[in-house]
Parts: C-alpha cells; sequence; structure tokens
C-alpha cells in the first residue's frame, strides 16, 4: 500500500478521470481491490491492468476514447502503487488468475476483453492462458512473460538513484523511453523513490502455454524497450501464437503510449466468422 500523502495524491489525480466514473471497492482473497469504472453499464467489459510501481492513473489518457464502446474496469493491480490490498502472492502461481476470478465475479462479469501494460500484460496472458473462458480478447503492450528482462536500466537506476530527483528523473526516462506529461512524472517519480518495488523475476511463459492462448490477440511492443527484449517478445508471439496480431514500434521504448484508436479497433473489430463473405460482382 503506497504512504497516505502518495494516495492522496493519487486521489487528486483520479479526480480528474477525463469521463464520469466510479470508484468500486471489491472484495477478494487476496483483500480488497479498488476499480475505477466508467463507460456505458450495459457495453461489453473491458478490464485494464496497468504496471509495476503504478496504478489506474496509467490509464487516463485512454480512458475517454475506450469508454465510449465499453464499460471500461480499470483495476488497481494487488501489491503494487494504487488502493488495492498489498499482498503478493508468488507469481510463479495459480494466485492472480484467482484473484482476477474474484474481481470479475464481485463486478457481476463473467467474460471481459483485457489490456494489460508491462507486468498488467503479463498478468492478462496468465489469465488468458489459465482461464480461456473468462477472456474475450486481449491487448497487451509491451508485455513481461514472453521475452527475457533486460537489466541494464535497472543497474541504471540503482547508480542514478542516490542523487534525488534528477537522478530518479533520468533513470525513469531511459527505462520508459518517453516522458510522461508533468503532473504525471512528477508523481511517478515520488512513487519511484517512496514504493518498495517487487523482487520478483516475472516468469517466462513456456511454448506450450503460449500455443494454448484462444483469445485473439494485439500485442503492441516497443523496438527500443530497456526493460523487456521486444524482439525476443515479437519471434515467440509470432511463431507461437499465429493468430495475433502483433505491431512492432522500432522507435518506441517501454512505455508506448498513443494507441487507444488502434487498440479499439482491434478491440471492436468483428470475428473473422462474423464476416460477411466476399461476393464476386
Amino acid at each position: 500500500m503506497i504512504a497516505e500523502e502518495l494516495q492522496r495524491e493519487y486521489r487528486r489525480l483520479l479526480d480528474r478521470w477525463p469521463v464520469p466514473s466510479e470508484q468500486l471497492r471489491v472484495p477478494t482473497g487476496q483483500g480488497e481491490t479498488f476499480v475505477v469504472a466508467c463507460g456505458p453499464a450495459g457495453a461489453p467489459p473491458l478490464v485494464l491492468l496497468h504496471g509495476a510501481i503504478a496504478n489506474s492513473a496509467s490509464w487516463m489518457g485512454d480512458a475517454a476514447g475506450l469508454s465510449e464502446r465499453f464499460r471500461v474496469y480499470a483495476v488497481d493491480v494487488i501489491g503494487e502503487a494504487g488502493l488495492s490490498a498489498p499482498a503478493r502472492p508468488p507469481l510463479a502461481s495459480d494466485a492472480y488468475a484467482a484473484w482476477l476470478d474474484d474481481v470479475l465475479d464481485g463486478l457481476g462479469v463473467d467474460r471481459a476483453a483485457f489490456a494489460g501494460i508491462s507486468l498488467g500484460g503479463w498478468l492478462a496472458l496468465d489469465y488468458a492462458i489459465r482461464r480461456p473462458d473468462r477472456v474475450d480478447r486481449l491487448v497487451v503492450l509491451n508485455p513481461g512473460g514472453v521475452g527475457r528482462q533486460r537489466w541494464g536500466a535497472v543497474l541504471l537506476s540503482v547508480v542514478l538513484l542516490p542523487f534525488g530527483r534528477w537522478g530518479r528523473r533520468v533513470a525513469v526516462g531511459r527505462a520508459l523511453g518517453a516522458a510522461l506529461p508533468g503532473p504525471f512524472m512528477d508523481y511517478f517519480l515520488r512513487l519511484q523513490a517512496a514504493f518498495r518495488p517487487r523482487r520478483e523475476v516475472l516468469p517466462v511463459f513456456g511454448d506450450a502455454a503460449l500455443r494454448g492462448i484462444r483469445a485473439p490477440l494485439l500485442a503492441v511492443l516497443g523496438g527500443r524497450d530497456a526493460l523487456l527484449d521486444a524482439a525476443g517478445t515479437r519471434r515467440r508471439l509470432e511463431a507461437l501464437v499465429p493468430h495475433a496480431t502483433v505491431r512492432f514500434l522500432p522507435g518506441a521504448g517501454h512505455a508506448v503510449t498513443g494507441q487507444t484508436d488502434d487498440v479499439l479497433a482491434f478491440l471492436t473489430a468483428q470475428p473473422p466468422s462474423a464476416r460477411m463473405p466476399n461476393v464476386s460482382p
């Protein structure tokens, strides 16, 4: 759980959510989970999962566009820098899938589309592998667990963080490969300084697990990702998940932004079985 001062700052950010929203608290086996919900109540559900040392404020730039077509549920991941319980069960277990079962059940959702960033992408892939009947479609932005982790940015952070705000800004900029909007960068820098990150290495999904993904999948990868091997992720997804759509952005880093329109187009496209057959004139 983040410190009270950072909680208050996070709540102030949430007050600027770009569309009308509800703040929900869902009981789960891992403790209470905080969710920001927006969009029409009867629209198809879309679950958003943020990355590590972050929270649902990560999705504020996408919420307005996504909520035009979906009932959006931005979930604060347990054990991360949001308002959910601090529980951190082992990643190499069924615990996070069981937690998401509880979240969906608490929201009254049987099946949903999922979108995840980095750690959130790992969680979305893990859930699609373990609970294929509950995942309609899947979008992952620089997901963990497919290509190898890179440690250069982490080691650079160890060197730079003792240099205070300047060091944190440089370290975060190198890690993300993009500048966040002013208020978000300031807040994110304070999180970096105050929040205790996970030490557990993300488990890598085996070939058989990736081959078992049934949901339509869109992966957006930044070729200059300093934290994850995007080229390796691309190779494995293209080889093992042949129905996946992989967008490789050579100049992008770990923070892939500006993808709302492409994500919406993928999530709302008709499945091949529902499309009209081509008819020759």
